[in-house]
């Protein structure tokens, strides 16, 4: 089975996992946004912005076409949710012309988490495109914010009075729109041009949901300073975990150019030792040949002598 989907699988398991926290207790949900929101904002910039830009896709009115994509995901979200009044189960709890339980909770609702889970998924299978560090750092982001959005959502249809069905139903959409999206992600065709869009685009998405959604949700009812704290745990988690990989990755690039240089090394000595030895042998020829000469000679001197 082809790694992204399997990832994608387990991300769809995390949002089960937090609607279940949900049901049990929502004293730590601006913890586990914060630390999601720190994980986001790490991915963007320790990851997907460096690996966007290190690609040249060319320019569009003389900007960066990866620049113009950053900023148009950004947009893009932020004007699909103000023009289809519909917002993220992560804003369910902060400020009350926020509460919209009922697009929520509803077909919309369902519609707009099943996009934004759909990116999610096509974000697994590019990046994997790309390297499986680039796609492990990204399952890593999209896995704990997964475990927040189902938190979330369940939290928000508590509230709405009407949970059950609509929790299984928005954690069905989940499940198989993240698996969709990374089969989707993993079979399109893209050159690293349009993969440096992609990447571009979906950073600026993932800025739009850490500041506009997450961050605001975590800070709205709790101490900020643990919340930050988790925020700041997030980015330094991605950190380390860019940098462990970009370190593994270097170790392995070169231990295999010192094995391929031994090889090589190996070859040459191989070499030498065939051309010594056919010199051995060309020589050893020659003073063979020599020496018949010099018999010859002798013998033809005693003929002469004899004569």
């Amino acid at each position: 089975m082809n790694i992204a989907l399997g990832l994608a699988a387990l991300t769809a398991v995390a949002t089960a996992l937090g609607g279940l926290l949900a049901l049990k207790s929502k004293d730590r949900l601006h913890l586990v946004l914060g630390l999601s929101a720190g994980l986001l904002l790490g991915l963007v910039a320790f990851e997907l912005l460096p690996e966007s830009f290190s690609h040249d896709a060319g320019e569009f009115l003389n900007v960066p076409i990866t620049a113009v994509a950053l900023i148009g995901g950004f947009m893009a979200l932020h004007l699909f949710e103000k023009f289809s009044g519909s917002h993220e189960p992560a804003e369910s709890e902060y400020g009350s012309e926020h509460r919209h339980a009922g697009n929520v909770a509803g077909t919309l609702g369902a519609i707009a988490m099943a996009g934004h889970v759909l990116i999610d998924g096509i974000a697994i299978g590019v990046a994997f495109q790309v390297s499986n560090e680039l796609g492990i750092a990204v399952f890593v982001a999209v896995l704990v914010h997964a475990f927040s959005d189902g938190l979330n959502t369940v939290s928000l249809l508590i509230k709405s009075g009407n949970w059950t069905k609509r929790a299984i139903l928005l954690l069905a959409v989940d499940a198989v729109a993240r698996i969709g999206g990374a089969a989707i992600g993993s079979s399109i065709a893209l050159n690293d041009d349009y993969i440096a869009i992609y990447l571009a685009l979906f950073a600026g998405i993932l800025i739009y949901l850490a500041t506009s959604h997450i961050l605001p949700e975590a800070h709205s009812r709790h101490s900020s300073r643990w919340t930050l704290a988790t925020t700041i745990a997030g980015v330094l988690i991605m950190w380390a975990l860019v940098s462990q990989i970009h370190s593994s990755d270097i170790h392995a690039h070169d231990h295999g150019d010192s094995a391929s240089h031994s090889d090589e090394h190996g070859s040459e000595k191989d070499h030498d030792h065939d051309k010594d030895g056919h010199d051995d042998a060309t020589n050893e020829s020659h003073d063979s040949h020599k020496e018949d000469g010099d018999h010859d000679h002798d013998h033809d001197h005693e003929g002469d002598h004899n004569h």
